[in-house]
């Protein structure tokens, strides 16, 4: 038909009608109706009996309007419940015929409102959990999450590695190294509400805990924000950027062959790296977001939380239900503690005395253990059958190795033999600093099913006689002291 009408303007009827594919008569038909043939037509009436016709409005209607989130499945199968001779091809109708109704009749849906967005005004944080990608470091599985940080204008973006949950030392640890990578801050920083770090916190907590957020987005000359509890969308800029963040990892990691890496380290330089290559892409936009940002303060702000802990006759202290060792000669003391994401630095007042690794409790709630054996060996020698029922026994051992032979050892010989040989086998590898080597020939003596050979052990590791300095002392005539004492007395 608009082949025929656009023909008319030249041709005529038979000319045009031909043209556009159809008989003259019908040509001619056409040309002298005012409507266009979708006009005149009657729409299509129903070819079968409804099958939801005694249904709809009697039954699901009123379902509706009661429950108006009901999903149109469940509807369904609560009608096959009612009604057995429903059949079940009419499930499609049905949730088309549910759809339209509340698109005349339901309730008002919740509206996305888009921001016209300027350079170097907003920034967003949030956390994403990686646990799908199956990293492994060390040999073992790595439960973490990443910091991600992102200029909504730009799209610069960071990323950082966390062993825990959400927290406000992840936040600034992660915060604070995008804003110096970047080299300046945007007027407003805006994260989730860190539903996380508030649980199972009270209110005086919770006001601590906004206080300090407010306190580090001052000293970086930003806005603090936060996004209502529950409703993503309001940082759909960043929420949406995890998705393709995470897609990215998938193919680096395909691309690398591997989802191993020897340490920590080396996990947290792949991550910079794939970041890297995505800012690559938006490197104008970056670099004409600068010139708008603020410049940074001299210094950076604390990224940890401070407290205080004694030790105890355990040679340890308890921390957020994690125990840790620390050499006995501390017992008694009161440390200063700086907790870090990662990390513990410990202080005795003003002097730094040691960093140990952060431990985390168990998802069940049992206490956590971050041991090291050269903190209670010398302790432990004097009193090896404490082995037995120690409670954080198995953290004890610094090797798998270690672990396995105390087991043969109990089922070998007796309890007393048992500890006193492991606890003799843990200070050899203490004194003479042969853990790793140590460990191979435990695995040797495991597999061939033999027990140590401790006098052998010692004289393996024992210091090369050849190795050590002569010292040749030269001992001073008795008559020198005469003369001394002679020069004294005049």
């Amino acid at each position: 038909m608009r082949l025929f009408m656009k023909f008319r303007h030249n041709d005529g009827v038979a000319v045009a009608a031909a043209r556009a594919g159809f008989s003259t008569a019908t040509g001619y038909r056409l040309a002298l109706e005012p409507e266009l043939p979708s006009q005149g037509a009657e729409p299509r009436g129903r070819r079968r009996p409804d099958p939801l016709a005694n249904i709809f409005d009697a039954e699901i209607v009123p379902m509706l309007k009661a429950s108006p989130g009901l999903r149109a499945v469940a509807i369904f199968e609560e009608m096959q419940r009612r009604h057995p001779d429903l059949s079940p091809g009419v499930r499609r109708t049905m949730e088309r015929r549910i759809r339209a109704w509340r698109a005349l009749h339901g309730e008002d849906q919740e509206v996305i409102f888009r921001q016209t967005h300027e350079p170097g005004k907003m920034g967003l944080s949030d956390f994403t959990d990686m646990a799908d990608l199956g990293v492994m470091v060390a040999g073992g599985v790595l439960e973490h999450r990443l910091y991600h940080f992102r200029l909504v204008w730009s799209g610069f973006e960071h990323a950082h590695v966390i062993l825990g949950g959400e927290s406000y030392v992840a936040l600034a640890q992660g915060l604070q190294n995008a804003l110096w990578a970047l080299g300046g801050s945007p007027l407003d920083h805006r994260s989730d509400s860190l539903s996380a770090a508030f649980r199972n916190l009270d209110t005086d907590a919770r006001t601590d805990l906004t206080r300090r957020y407010d306190a580090l987005c001052e000293h970086y000359g930003m806005t603090a924000s936060r996004n209502n509890r529950g409703v993503a969308h309001e940082n759909g800029s960043i929420e949406s950027a995890h998705g393709h963040l995470k897609r990215t990892m998938r193919d680096a990691l395909l691309m690398r062959g591997s989802a191993s890496f020897d340490d920590l380290a080396d996990y947290r330089s792949f991550v910079d790296e794939v970041i890297a290559a995505k800012n690559r892409r938006n490197a104008a936009r970056i670099d004409a977001e600068r010139a708008c940002l603020q410049a940074l303060p001299d210094r950076r702000t604390s990224d940890y939380e401070e407290t205080i802990v004694t030790v105890t006759s355990t040679s340890g202290f308890t921390l957020r239900k994690v125990f840790y060792t620390v050499p006995s000669r501390l017992i008694g003391h009161r440390l200063r503690v700086r907790l870090y994401d990662d990390r513990l630095d410990l202080l005795l007042g003003g002097t730094p005395l040691m960093t140990l690794t952060r431990g985390r409790a168990s998802a069940n709630g049992k206490h956590g253990h971050v041991v090291d054996y050269r903190h209670v060996i010398r302790s432990l020698r004097r009193k090896p059958m404490a082995l037995v029922g120690l409670v954080y026994r198995d953290a004890l051992f610094p090797r798998e190795a270690y672990r396995r032979m105390f087991e043969r050892l109990i089922e070998r010989i007796s309890e007393r033999a048992a500890c006193r040989m492991m606890v003799e086998l843990l200070a050899l590898a203490h004194e003479r600093a042969c853990e790793a080597e140590l460990a191979d020939i435990l695995d040797a003596d495991l597999a061939a099913g033999r027990l140590p050979d401790m006098a052998a052990l010692r004289t393996r590791f024992a210091p090369d006689p050849a190795t050590l300095p002569e010292i040749v002392v030269t001992l001073a005539p008795l008559s020198g002291y005469d003369i001394l004492l002679g020069g004294v007395a005049a």
